[in-house]
Protein backbone atom coordinates (compact mmCIF):
# COMPACT_ATOMS: atom_id res chain seq x y z
CA UNK A 1 0.00 0.00 0.00
CA UNK A 2 1.26 3.14 -1.15
CA UNK A 3 1.35 6.30 1.24
CA UNK A 4 2.98 9.78 0.76
CA UNK A 5 4.48 11.28 3.95
CA UNK A 6 6.77 13.87 5.00
CA UNK A 7 10.62 13.36 5.08
CA UNK A 8 10.10 13.84 8.72
CA UNK A 9 8.23 10.79 9.39
CA UNK A 10 10.88 8.62 7.41
CA UNK A 11 12.16 5.71 9.66
CA UNK A 12 14.98 3.34 8.89
CA UNK A 13 12.91 -0.28 7.80
CA UNK A 14 10.53 1.74 5.14
CA UNK A 15 10.42 1.01 1.97
CA UNK A 16 11.06 4.14 0.09
CA UNK A 17 8.93 4.05 -3.30
CA UNK A 18 9.27 7.45 -4.69
CA UNK A 19 10.63 11.20 -4.17
CA UNK A 20 7.72 13.50 -4.41
CA UNK A 21 10.36 16.11 -6.81
CA UNK A 22 12.27 15.67 -9.54
CA UNK A 23 15.71 13.53 -9.54
CA UNK A 24 17.92 16.82 -10.01
CA UNK A 25 16.57 17.65 -5.97
CA UNK A 26 18.44 14.66 -4.44
CA UNK A 27 22.29 12.70 -4.72
CA UNK A 28 20.53 8.92 -4.78
CA UNK A 29 20.89 6.67 -7.86
CA UNK A 30 18.01 4.49 -7.09
CA UNK A 31 14.82 6.60 -6.25
CA UNK A 32 13.10 2.96 -5.04
CA UNK A 33 14.74 1.33 -1.99
CA UNK A 34 14.42 0.06 1.63
CA UNK A 35 15.93 2.77 3.95
CA UNK A 36 19.27 0.53 5.88
CA UNK A 37 21.09 3.42 6.62
CA UNK A 38 20.07 6.58 8.88
CA UNK A 39 22.75 8.77 6.91
CA UNK A 40 20.33 8.09 3.96
CA UNK A 41 17.54 9.92 5.82
CA UNK A 42 20.01 12.85 6.91
CA UNK A 43 20.19 13.22 3.29
CA UNK A 44 16.60 13.31 1.82
CA UNK A 45 15.95 15.97 4.77
CA UNK A 46 18.76 17.92 4.02
CA UNK A 47 17.52 18.10 0.66
CA UNK A 48 14.67 19.94 -0.99
CA UNK A 49 12.57 17.24 -0.92
CA UNK A 50 9.31 17.47 1.37
CA UNK A 51 7.70 14.94 0.87
CA UNK A 52 7.92 11.04 -0.38
CA UNK A 53 5.96 7.55 -1.12
CA UNK A 54 6.71 4.71 0.92
CA UNK A 55 5.23 1.64 0.60
CA UNK A 56 3.92 0.12 3.11
CA UNK A 57 3.52 -3.46 2.11
CA UNK A 58 7.38 -4.14 1.25
CA UNK A 59 8.48 -2.06 4.30
CA UNK A 60 7.41 -0.19 7.60
CA UNK A 61 4.70 1.70 7.83
CA UNK A 62 3.82 4.99 9.87
CA UNK A 63 2.66 4.97 13.79
CA UNK A 64 -1.03 4.85 14.04
CA UNK A 65 -2.36 8.13 14.67
CA UNK A 66 0.54 10.43 11.95
CA UNK A 67 -0.67 12.11 8.87
CA UNK A 68 -0.71 10.02 5.77
CA UNK A 69 -2.12 10.87 1.77
CA UNK A 70 -3.43 8.17 0.26
CA UNK A 71 -2.95 7.48 -3.64
CA UNK A 72 -6.80 8.38 -4.00
CA UNK A 73 -6.25 11.96 -1.82
CA UNK A 74 -3.01 12.63 -3.93
CA UNK A 75 -4.85 12.03 -7.31
CA UNK A 76 -8.04 14.03 -6.05
CA UNK A 77 -5.40 16.99 -5.41
CA UNK A 78 -3.71 16.43 -8.51
CA UNK A 79 -7.22 16.63 -10.42
CA UNK A 80 -8.30 19.77 -9.36
CA UNK A 81 -4.75 21.26 -9.53
CA UNK A 82 -5.29 20.39 -13.44
CA UNK A 83 -8.74 21.29 -13.53
CA UNK A 84 -8.31 24.76 -12.59
CA UNK A 85 -5.97 24.94 -15.41
CA UNK A 86 -7.94 23.34 -18.17
CA UNK A 87 -11.42 25.79 -16.57
CA UNK A 88 -10.26 29.14 -18.69
CA UNK A 89 -10.46 29.21 -22.64
CA UNK A 90 -7.26 29.30 -24.26
CA UNK A 91 -6.79 32.68 -26.45
CA UNK A 92 -3.78 32.05 -28.66
CA UNK A 93 -3.57 32.89 -32.12
CA UNK A 94 -0.96 30.14 -34.11
CA UNK A 95 -0.21 27.86 -37.39
CA UNK A 96 -1.10 24.10 -37.17
CA UNK A 97 1.57 22.40 -35.77
CA UNK A 98 1.99 20.67 -39.17
CA UNK A 99 2.75 23.63 -41.11
CA UNK A 100 5.83 24.62 -37.83
CA UNK A 101 7.38 21.22 -36.98
CA UNK A 102 9.25 21.60 -40.50
CA UNK A 103 10.56 25.08 -39.69
CA UNK A 104 10.81 24.81 -36.12
CA UNK A 105 13.23 21.88 -36.45
CA UNK A 106 15.57 23.69 -38.57
CA UNK A 107 15.98 26.38 -35.74
CA UNK A 108 16.16 24.03 -33.44
CA UNK A 109 19.30 22.78 -35.47
CA UNK A 110 20.58 26.28 -35.89
CA UNK A 111 19.99 26.37 -31.70
CA UNK A 112 22.16 23.56 -31.01
CA UNK A 113 25.14 24.82 -32.95
CA UNK A 114 24.85 28.21 -31.68
CA UNK A 115 24.29 27.09 -27.69
CA UNK A 116 26.98 25.18 -27.58
CA UNK A 117 29.42 27.42 -29.09
CA UNK A 118 28.21 29.67 -26.31
CA UNK A 119 28.82 26.94 -23.62
CA UNK A 120 32.35 25.77 -25.35
CA UNK A 121 33.27 29.72 -25.63
CA UNK A 122 32.05 30.11 -21.31
CA UNK A 123 33.80 27.50 -20.38
CA UNK A 124 37.30 28.96 -21.71
CA UNK A 125 36.52 31.65 -19.62
CA UNK A 126 35.60 33.85 -22.78
CA UNK A 127 32.30 36.59 -22.37
CA UNK A 128 29.33 35.67 -23.26
CA UNK A 129 27.70 36.97 -26.65
CA UNK A 130 24.47 38.15 -25.44
CA UNK A 131 23.64 39.94 -28.60
CA UNK A 132 24.27 36.68 -30.44
CA UNK A 133 21.58 35.60 -27.84
CA UNK A 134 19.53 38.11 -28.14
CA UNK A 135 19.17 37.38 -31.84
CA UNK A 136 18.69 33.43 -31.25
CA UNK A 137 15.50 34.05 -29.31
CA UNK A 138 14.00 36.08 -31.16
CA UNK A 139 13.76 33.31 -33.74
CA UNK A 140 12.85 30.77 -31.08
CA UNK A 141 10.17 33.44 -30.32
CA UNK A 142 8.58 33.81 -33.70
CA UNK A 143 8.18 30.27 -33.65
CA UNK A 144 6.26 29.94 -30.64
CA UNK A 145 4.14 32.96 -31.65
CA UNK A 146 3.35 30.67 -34.80
CA UNK A 147 2.38 27.48 -32.89
CA UNK A 148 3.30 27.23 -29.08
CA UNK A 149 3.79 23.16 -29.08
CA UNK A 150 5.71 22.45 -32.29
CA UNK A 151 9.35 23.93 -31.04
CA UNK A 152 8.69 23.06 -27.67
CA UNK A 153 8.05 19.10 -28.46
CA UNK A 154 11.11 19.09 -30.67
CA UNK A 155 13.50 20.83 -28.10
CA UNK A 156 12.48 17.65 -26.01
CA UNK A 157 14.12 14.90 -28.32
CA UNK A 158 17.60 15.82 -27.23
CA UNK A 159 20.42 13.13 -27.35
CA UNK A 160 22.69 12.32 -24.11
CA UNK A 161 25.65 13.95 -25.49
CA UNK A 162 23.66 17.21 -26.27
CA UNK A 163 21.09 17.43 -23.48
CA UNK A 164 22.17 20.52 -21.95
CA UNK A 165 22.97 22.63 -24.72
CA UNK A 166 19.53 21.40 -25.91
CA UNK A 167 17.94 21.75 -22.29
CA UNK A 168 19.08 25.56 -22.58
CA UNK A 169 16.94 25.47 -26.03
CA UNK A 170 13.69 24.17 -24.68
CA UNK A 171 13.35 26.26 -21.72
CA UNK A 172 14.03 29.53 -23.87
CA UNK A 173 11.01 28.18 -25.95
CA UNK A 174 8.95 26.88 -22.57
CA UNK A 175 9.69 31.00 -21.10
CA UNK A 176 8.96 32.33 -23.60
CA UNK A 177 5.40 30.48 -24.39
CA UNK A 178 4.97 31.08 -20.40
CA UNK A 179 5.29 35.00 -20.85
CA UNK A 180 2.29 34.79 -23.29
CA UNK A 181 0.17 33.17 -21.16
CA UNK A 182 1.05 35.35 -18.34
CA UNK A 183 -0.24 38.28 -20.29
CA UNK A 184 4.06 39.87 -20.15
CA UNK A 185 4.44 42.82 -22.40
CA UNK A 186 6.90 42.25 -25.75
CA UNK A 187 10.08 43.05 -23.42
CA UNK A 188 9.11 41.35 -20.84
CA UNK A 189 8.63 38.63 -22.99
CA UNK A 190 11.90 38.67 -25.05
CA UNK A 191 14.01 38.90 -21.49
CA UNK A 192 12.11 36.04 -19.94
CA UNK A 193 13.43 33.79 -23.40
CA UNK A 194 17.11 35.09 -22.91
CA UNK A 195 16.97 33.98 -19.48
CA UNK A 196 15.59 30.50 -20.22
CA UNK A 197 18.28 30.42 -23.10
CA UNK A 198 21.19 31.27 -20.91
CA UNK A 199 19.77 29.61 -17.27
CA UNK A 200 22.04 26.95 -17.29
CA UNK A 201 25.35 28.85 -18.24
CA UNK A 202 27.01 28.11 -14.75
CA UNK A 203 26.96 23.90 -15.77
CA UNK A 204 29.69 25.01 -18.27
CA UNK A 205 31.86 25.72 -15.21
CA UNK A 206 31.04 22.04 -14.00
CA UNK A 207 33.83 18.86 -14.46
CA UNK A 208 32.53 17.07 -17.36
CA UNK A 209 33.47 13.85 -15.65
CA UNK A 210 30.66 15.05 -13.29
CA UNK A 211 27.92 16.93 -15.39
CA UNK A 212 27.89 13.77 -17.81
CA UNK A 213 28.33 11.24 -14.73
CA UNK A 214 25.92 8.63 -16.09
CA UNK A 215 25.57 7.09 -12.40
CA UNK A 216 24.70 8.27 -8.84
CA UNK A 217 26.65 11.46 -7.70
CA UNK A 218 28.75 11.48 -4.26
CA UNK A 219 27.35 14.29 -1.97
CA UNK A 220 30.81 15.91 -2.62
CA UNK A 221 29.53 15.88 -6.54
CA UNK A 222 26.02 16.89 -5.98
CA UNK A 223 27.83 19.96 -3.70
CA UNK A 224 29.68 21.01 -6.82
CA UNK A 225 26.70 20.95 -9.27
CA UNK A 226 24.02 22.94 -6.68
CA UNK A 227 27.41 25.85 -7.41
CA UNK A 228 26.01 25.93 -11.40
CA UNK A 229 23.36 28.94 -10.38
CA UNK A 230 26.19 30.82 -8.72
CA UNK A 231 29.14 30.22 -11.29
CA UNK A 232 26.42 31.07 -14.26
CA UNK A 233 25.66 34.72 -12.40
CA UNK A 234 29.75 35.35 -12.37
CA UNK A 235 30.09 34.17 -15.85
CA UNK A 236 27.30 36.79 -17.05
CA UNK A 237 28.74 39.58 -15.05
CA UNK A 238 32.25 39.16 -16.45
CA UNK A 239 30.57 39.86 -19.78
CA UNK A 240 28.68 43.48 -20.94
CA UNK A 241 25.14 44.09 -21.39
CA UNK A 242 24.07 41.27 -19.38
CA UNK A 243 20.38 41.31 -19.44
CA UNK A 244 18.80 41.82 -15.42
CA UNK A 245 16.72 39.21 -15.92
CA UNK A 246 18.90 36.69 -17.06
CA UNK A 247 21.19 36.91 -14.15
CA UNK A 248 18.44 36.99 -11.82
CA UNK A 249 16.97 33.83 -13.29
CA UNK A 250 20.49 32.52 -13.63
CA UNK A 251 20.88 32.80 -10.19
CA UNK A 252 17.75 31.98 -8.33
CA UNK A 253 16.17 29.47 -10.80
CA UNK A 254 16.57 26.63 -8.21
CA UNK A 255 14.87 28.60 -5.54
CA UNK A 256 11.61 27.07 -4.19
CA UNK A 257 8.94 29.04 -2.44
CA UNK A 258 8.75 27.17 1.02
CA UNK A 259 12.54 28.15 1.15
CA UNK A 260 13.65 24.63 0.41
CA UNK A 261 15.60 25.66 -2.73
CA UNK A 262 19.05 27.10 -3.38
CA UNK A 263 21.53 28.85 -3.24
CA UNK A 264 19.89 31.68 -0.74
CA UNK A 265 17.16 29.86 0.16
CA UNK A 266 14.57 32.26 -1.00
CA UNK A 267 10.80 31.76 0.19
CA UNK A 268 7.87 32.75 -1.89
CA UNK A 269 7.73 37.00 -2.39
CA UNK A 270 12.15 37.19 -2.43
CA UNK A 271 11.68 35.12 -5.96
CA UNK A 272 11.28 37.12 -9.02
CA UNK A 273 8.31 36.23 -11.05
CA UNK A 274 10.95 35.42 -13.95
CA UNK A 275 13.05 33.32 -11.27
CA UNK A 276 9.28 31.36 -10.91
CA UNK A 277 8.69 30.91 -14.21
CA UNK A 278 12.37 29.46 -14.53
CA UNK A 279 12.10 26.93 -11.54
CA UNK A 280 8.70 25.55 -13.51
CA UNK A 281 10.33 25.56 -17.14
CA UNK A 282 13.46 23.90 -15.83
CA UNK A 283 11.80 20.90 -13.76
CA UNK A 284 9.61 20.56 -16.49
CA UNK A 285 12.29 20.09 -19.54
CA UNK A 286 14.52 18.15 -17.02
CA UNK A 287 11.74 15.14 -16.27
CA UNK A 288 10.77 14.90 -19.75
CA UNK A 289 13.81 14.54 -21.24
CA UNK A 290 15.88 11.19 -21.75
CA UNK A 291 19.39 10.94 -19.94
CA UNK A 292 22.03 8.38 -19.84
CA UNK A 293 20.88 7.50 -16.14
CA UNK A 294 17.02 7.98 -16.30
CA UNK A 295 14.57 7.65 -19.09
CA UNK A 296 12.40 10.77 -19.04
CA UNK A 297 8.55 10.95 -18.02
CA UNK A 298 5.85 11.13 -20.44
CA UNK A 299 5.07 15.00 -21.13
CA UNK A 300 1.08 14.42 -19.24
CA UNK A 301 2.86 12.44 -16.71
CA UNK A 302 5.62 15.08 -16.17
CA UNK A 303 2.68 17.35 -15.34
CA UNK A 304 0.98 15.41 -13.05
CA UNK A 305 3.66 14.76 -11.24
CA UNK A 306 4.95 18.49 -11.04
CA UNK A 307 1.27 19.02 -9.75
CA UNK A 308 1.85 16.56 -6.80
CA UNK A 309 4.62 18.60 -5.83
CA UNK A 310 3.56 22.10 -6.49
CA UNK A 311 2.84 22.94 -3.06
CA UNK A 312 6.02 24.57 -1.49
CA UNK A 313 7.86 23.54 -5.28
CA UNK A 314 6.42 26.59 -7.94
CA UNK A 315 4.62 29.50 -7.25
CA UNK A 316 0.35 28.34 -7.68
CA UNK A 317 -0.13 31.26 -10.61
CA UNK A 318 2.85 30.49 -12.27
CA UNK A 319 2.32 26.70 -12.22
CA UNK A 320 -1.30 27.05 -13.46
CA UNK A 321 -0.41 29.46 -16.55
CA UNK A 322 2.30 27.29 -17.08
CA UNK A 323 -0.02 24.22 -17.73
CA UNK A 324 -2.46 26.23 -19.78
CA UNK A 325 0.66 27.23 -21.87
CA UNK A 326 1.32 23.56 -22.72
CA UNK A 327 -1.71 21.71 -22.55
CA UNK A 328 -2.61 18.98 -19.78
CA UNK A 329 -1.86 16.61 -23.03
CA UNK A 330 1.45 18.08 -24.32
CA UNK A 331 1.95 17.30 -27.76
CA UNK A 332 3.27 13.73 -27.42
CA UNK A 333 1.73 12.42 -24.56
CA UNK A 334 -0.05 8.93 -25.87
CA UNK A 335 -3.74 8.32 -24.66
CA UNK A 336 -6.33 5.88 -24.75
CA UNK A 337 -9.67 7.12 -26.10
CA UNK A 338 -13.10 5.95 -25.49
CA UNK A 339 -13.57 4.20 -28.86
CA UNK A 340 -10.76 1.78 -27.34
CA UNK A 341 -7.90 3.48 -29.86
CA UNK A 342 -4.37 4.87 -28.78
CA UNK A 343 -3.16 7.97 -30.17
CA UNK A 344 -0.57 10.66 -29.81
CA UNK A 345 -1.17 14.09 -29.13
CA UNK A 346 -0.28 16.43 -31.98
CA UNK A 347 -1.45 19.31 -31.27
CA UNK A 348 -3.67 21.57 -28.66
CA UNK A 349 -7.13 22.05 -28.81
CA UNK A 350 -8.29 26.31 -29.47
CA UNK A 351 -11.00 25.98 -26.76
CA UNK A 352 -10.12 23.26 -24.17
CA UNK A 353 -6.93 21.87 -22.36
CA UNK A 354 -9.42 18.25 -22.61
CA UNK A 355 -9.39 18.25 -26.16
CA UNK A 356 -6.63 18.40 -28.12
CA UNK A 357 -5.99 17.23 -31.88
CA UNK A 358 -5.41 13.40 -31.88
CA UNK A 359 -3.78 11.06 -34.34
CA UNK A 360 -5.10 7.70 -33.43
CA UNK A 361 -2.69 4.64 -35.08
CA UNK A 362 -3.12 1.57 -32.87
CA UNK A 363 -6.54 -0.54 -31.63
CA UNK A 364 -6.16 -2.01 -27.77
CA UNK A 365 -9.18 -4.41 -28.98
CA UNK A 366 -7.51 -5.97 -31.98
CA UNK A 367 -3.61 -5.47 -30.69
CA UNK A 368 -2.60 -3.78 -34.08
CA UNK A 369 -1.71 -0.88 -35.87
CA UNK A 370 -4.58 1.42 -37.83
CA UNK A 371 -4.40 3.47 -40.71
CA UNK A 372 -3.66 6.34 -39.03
CA UNK A 373 -5.82 9.25 -38.22
CA UNK A 374 -6.32 12.76 -37.08
CA UNK A 375 -9.03 13.34 -34.91
CA UNK A 376 -10.06 16.84 -33.08
CA UNK A 377 -11.29 15.97 -30.28
CA UNK A 378 -13.46 19.18 -29.58
CA UNK A 379 -15.85 17.95 -32.12
CA UNK A 380 -17.14 15.18 -29.34
CA UNK A 381 -16.77 12.04 -31.27
CA UNK A 382 -14.41 10.79 -28.48
CA UNK A 383 -12.63 12.12 -25.32
CA UNK A 384 -10.00 10.71 -23.80
CA UNK A 385 -9.98 8.14 -21.03
CA UNK A 386 -6.75 7.68 -19.79
CA UNK A 387 -3.40 8.80 -20.47
CA UNK A 388 -0.97 5.91 -21.32
CA UNK A 389 2.63 5.26 -20.29
CA UNK A 390 4.68 4.85 -23.28
CA UNK A 391 6.97 2.21 -21.87
CA UNK A 392 4.45 -0.02 -21.79
CA UNK A 393 3.12 0.03 -25.22
CA UNK A 394 7.02 -0.16 -26.65
CA UNK A 395 5.86 1.85 -29.97
CA UNK A 396 10.04 3.10 -30.83
CA UNK A 397 8.28 5.65 -33.67
CA UNK A 398 6.12 7.30 -31.46
CA UNK A 399 8.25 10.88 -31.74
CA UNK A 400 7.79 10.02 -35.93
CA UNK A 401 4.25 9.89 -35.37
CA UNK A 402 3.11 12.87 -33.88
CA UNK A 403 6.05 14.97 -35.47
CA UNK A 404 6.23 13.53 -39.13
CA UNK A 405 10.04 14.09 -38.78
CA UNK A 406 12.84 11.34 -39.27
CA UNK A 407 13.79 10.16 -35.30
CA UNK A 408 16.97 11.41 -34.37
CA UNK A 409 19.53 8.67 -33.36
CA UNK A 410 20.00 8.66 -29.39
Amino acid sequence: MLKRISVQQLTVGMYLKEFCGSWMEHPFWRSSFVITDPKDIETVRASSIRDVWIDCSKGLDVPPGETVVSVAESDAQVEAELADAASEVRQIERVPSSVELARAAKIVAKSRQAVTSMFEEARMGNAVDTAGAQRLVEEISDSVSRNPGALISLARLKTADDYTYMHSVAVCALMVALARQLGLDEAETRSAGIAGLLHDLGKAAMPIEVLNKPGKLTDAEFTIIKSHPEEGHRMLLAGSGADAVALDVVLHHHEKTDGSGYPKRLKDQEISIFAKMGAVCDVYDAITSNRPYKAGWDPAESLRKMAEWSTGHFDPAVFQAFVKSVGIYPIGSLVLLSCGRLGVVIEQGEKSLLQPRVKIFFSTRANARVRPEIVDLARGQFKIVSREDPAKWNFPDLNEIWSGLPSRPS
